[in-house]
């Protein structure tokens, strides 16, 4: 699994990374919680990189609106 995560500057989130072929979307919380969005287009993870408030995008375009499975700790 070659996901690269990005460090993100955010009060909600510490590191995004996106894998095109699975179009999945795996974000790292502050809490340390990491949870992977299903079904997510390139163009929505490519808007949250470029977003000024990227908890506020999460809330508004990810959260609750695509399918999201909580990835266990090792």
């Amino acid at each position: 699994m070659g996901m690269k995560l990005q460090a993100v500057d955010s009060s909600m989130m510490v590191a995004v990374g996106y894998d095109e072929e699975n179009r999945e979307m795996r974000v790292i919380f502050i809490t340390g919680d990491t949870y992977r969005y299903l079904n997510v287009p390139k163009s929505t993870y490519l808007e949250l990189m470029k977003s000024d408030s990227k908890g506020a995008y999460m809330k508004t375009h990810v959260i609750d609106v695509y399918p999201a499975r909580r990835v266990r700790r090792s």
